[in-house]
């Protein structure tokens, strides 16, 4: 059997066995959220030999060449020695700047990184905050706000939220891995329909790219549309005053908005739950919308 190490202790495991299985069994407590090589709160260090990667494309050529690895996506065939992710030593200190409690349970929450974090609109960070790891979408932009800001649903409890409940101003954070998913906006769409569609939290990323769009003078009509708690109604309502482009709808959970399309090449950027985003899809495509001017980041809880 393959011998697996984390710093000086050595324990052996069984051929394939998962690498981030491997290392909670023997009590590493490495953090996890979507185990698809998604969020990223996994990583891990080869040391010494190399793991059976089933997804090697989930991390960037720099980070795999610098030995990391994340621990879901792999399996140990041969003796292997990692160092886990250890956000004091490789992540990024923050302090908490700003943490207020918005409609229906939600989080605002602003850091100030120790040195400056480049990011764009439609990112995910990993958080690390009271030894407990989750990925969040930014909702700031960075031409904009001199903070990372982040919309973070805390009506269950859960390792993270119950550890962002607790975040006073001032408490430190570590930023940990930054990423892409797929939203983002580009300037060729300047002239074309854009549709927002977000549920729950899902609002914060499509925020930030909204406000994003308008920075860069998008000239077709936005229409954002936010299904759930309507949480962040007051600067939706103020954009949409100072922005006429800008329409805003807001629905309560379970109330379905009409997907009728004035223009095919309308682009659509959703966010929120899998049912919420399914939900988005099958609407859009039905009222005649391409699957490939769907965009789509789907937040995927703990327990899936």
């Amino acid at each position: 059997m393959p011998d697996l190490a984390v710093g000086a202790r050595r324990w052996a495991v069984e051929p394939g066995s998962n690498l981030l299985d491997a290392l909670n069994a023997a009590g590493f407590a490495v953090p996890y959220s979507c185990r698809a090589g998604s969020c990223h709160a996994c990583l891990v260090r080869c040391v010494e030999g190399e793991p059976l990667d089933i997804n090697p494309t989930a991390l960037n050529a720099q980070k795999r060449e610098q030995g990391w690895r994340l621990a879901c996506q792999c399996r140990v065939e041969n003796d292997l020695s990692v160092a886990v992710f250890d956000p004091a030593r490789d992540g990024v200190p923050a302090e908490v700047i700003g943490c207020d409690w918005l409609e229906g349970d939600v989080l605002h929450l602003r850091l100030a990184p120790e040195r400056p974090f480049r990011y764009q609109a439609g990112q995910h960070l990993v958080l690390w905050a009271g030894g407990v790891a989750r990925p969040y979408s930014l909702a700031s932009l960075p031409q904009d706000d001199p903070w990372l800001a982040f919309h973070i649903d805390c009506r269950y409890p859960g390792a993270f939220s119950d550890a962002a409940r607790a975040l006073q101003i001032g408490d430190p954070v570590q930023l940990g891995e930054l990423r892409s998913g797929a939203l983002h906006y580009d300037p060729d769409w300047q002239t074309r329909p854009l549709w927002l569609l977000a549920a729950g939290t899902g609002l914060g990323p499509l925020w930030g790219i909204l406000r994003e769009a308008l920075r860069q003078e998008h000239q077709g009509p936005i229409r954002l549309v936010h299904c759930g708690v309507q949480y962040w109604r007051e600067p939706l309502e103020e954009m949409a005053r100072c922005h006429p482009p800008l329409q805003v709808e807001g629905f309560e959970a379970g109330e379905v908005p009409s997907m009728r399309l004035q223009s095919r090449q309308t682009m659509a950027l959703l966010c929120g739950s899998p049912a919420s985003v399914e939900m988005f899809s099958r609407q859009l495509y039905l009222a005649g919308l391409p699957r490939n001017q769907m965009l789509a980041d789907v937040f995927v809880g703990r327990s899936v």
